[in-house]
């Protein structure tokens, strides 16, 4: 899959939109890793917030920074994904390649019926397949950002 472009939003609302269109983008495909890379506030789960509805999920997506991941059920009438994972390795320290391994994170993105959404994924940059697709999220200002997908 080729995804290279650049996109700036104003406001969270547009970062989540932009997330709610990735996930159409994704439909038909499957064993998908995302690795989401930026600072704090610079709207990675703002995105992941967006995909998810893409996918059809209801549940409230908050960050799982403190419990490392939440796993969601995606309708089956959306793609041939079946799991959505939302991964923060934000707190993750020391050896981060037996820390992702200990939480299944290695597990699940070994099975083509999940996606998988990493944020902070360059704590684990040597660990993460080479397939995934990476996302950088910079702060411009207090509302707008800058999304890259590579």
């Amino acid at each position: 899959m080729d995804f290279n472009q650049q996109i700036f939003t104003d406001s969270a609302e547009e970062t989540k939109k932009i997330g709610r269109d990735f996930a159409d983008r994704l439909k038909g495909h499957k064993g998908i890793i995302l690795a989401l890379v930026g600072d704090l506030g610079s709207g990675k789960t703002t995105f992941v917030q967006g995909l998810a509805e893409g996918l059809g999920i209801k549940e409230k997506i908050i960050s799982p920074t403190f419990i490392l991941q939440r796993q969601y059920e995606v309708p089956k009438n959306k793609s041939p994904i079946t799991n959505f994972y939302h991964i923060d390795l934000y707190r993750l320290e020391g050896d981060i390649e037996n820390e992702i391994t200990k939480i299944g994170l290695k597990d699940a993105w070994c099975k083509p019926e999940n996606i998988v959404v990493i944020e902070w994924a360059d704590k684990a940059r040597e660990s993460i397949p080479a397939s995934a697709i990476w996302i950088t999220f910079e702060q411009i200002n207090e509302n707008m950002r800058k999304i890259s997908i590579n």
